[in-house]
């Protein structure tokens, strides 16, 4: 019988709904996260003393710091993303799934 009185497959919908859910909020926070650290680091570089405008040389370090910030974090998502689905493998089953959803990294 299922977890709520139901069918095995609307529970493995919920499972599946719940999962996604998860997987969703986690993305909203880490993208949260990085503007947070983008703004907080090139702010801090680029900005040695703030005033009322931006120069164009801020506006530019600015632009360049946020692009070189994005990138390196995309490259460690990936690597991520990578070593993950590689971890999962060997474990294979939901105790990976779990993992995944919550973007707890694996041990080794």
């Amino acid at each position: 019988m299922a977890l709520f009185g139901g069918d095995s497959s609307s529970s493995q919908d919920a499972k599946t709904a719940l999962v996604k859910q998860i997987q969703q909020e986690a993305a909203m926070n880490n993208a949260r996260q990085l503007i947070s650290k983008v703004n907080e680091h090139c702010f801090a570089h680029c900005i040695p003393r703030p005033g009322s405008t931006l120069s164009s040389r801020d506006e530019t370090c600015l632009s360049q710091c946020m692009e070189k910030y994005i990138s390196f974090w995309n490259t460690t998502s990936r690597t991520y993303g990578i070593r993950l689905a590689s971890e999962q493998k060997k474990l294979g089953g939901q105790d990976a799934a779990a993992m995944a959803a919550f973007g707890t990294p694996s041990s080794e």
